[in-house]
């Protein structure tokens, strides 16, 4: 049966490393069987359909990458979510976060591998500043966006563990979720 995924590629087209056209990736995606390819920004997402499992799909597209395009394999990981499994992190964020764009940023901080737990490690927030809370496959992340220069975000990002997560805004993550509610509903 095929299910429609979203697929979140991490380390590609970040700080100028890794450059991969999005009409070549979806070339590439397609070439690999899967169908109804399409890209949204250039930061690694990817929605598509197959009747292959996640894991099956994400162990493909990981060995596919650094075979078609000239990348630094290190940084390259793929974590691939239904469209369930998406729903329910936008469900089960904290009361308010993302509500307040113009006094916060908010991340989504998705987990490859790694449960919340270890993640949480890595992170700690400046009081008044950051905020975090461990979630299912997620950490919401949210800084006060008048003091981002004194959050300690890129303290957990620049650590070994943060090759296990990749981040997207939160704005990016609820139009992604709306993107795989239309292609439900067609």
């Amino acid at each position: 049966m095929t299910a429609t995924y979203l697929a979140l590629l991490r380390g590609i087209n970040v700080g100028g490393k890794n450059l991969v056209s999005m009409a070549a990736l979806k070339r590439l995606l397609e070439d690999l069987g899967f169908a109804d390819v399409s890209t949204y920004i250039a930061s690694g997402n990817v929605i598509l359909e197959s009747d292959r499992s996640a894991d099956e799909i994400q162990a493909e597209i990981e060995r596919a990458l650094p075979s078609a395009f000239k990348l630094d394999a290190e940084l390259i990981k793929v974590l691939v979510l239904s469209s369930d499994q998406l729903e329910a992190i936008v469900r089960k964020k904290p009361e308010g976060f993302g509500e307040q764009p113009g006094v916060y940023h908010s991340d989504a901080i998705f987990l490859m591998g790694i449960d919340a737990a270890e993640a949480m490690a890595v992170f700690q927030p400046r009081e008044g500043v950051d905020r975090v809370w461990p979630s299912d496959g997620v950490i919401y992340s949210q800084r006060l966006s008048a003091e981002r220069t004194r959050s300690r975000l890129g303290k957990a990002l620049s650590t070994p563990l943060y090759k296990s997560m990749t981040v997207r805004s939160w704005q990016t993550t609820l139009t992604l979720l709306d993107l795989l509610r239309a292609r439900r509903s067609d």
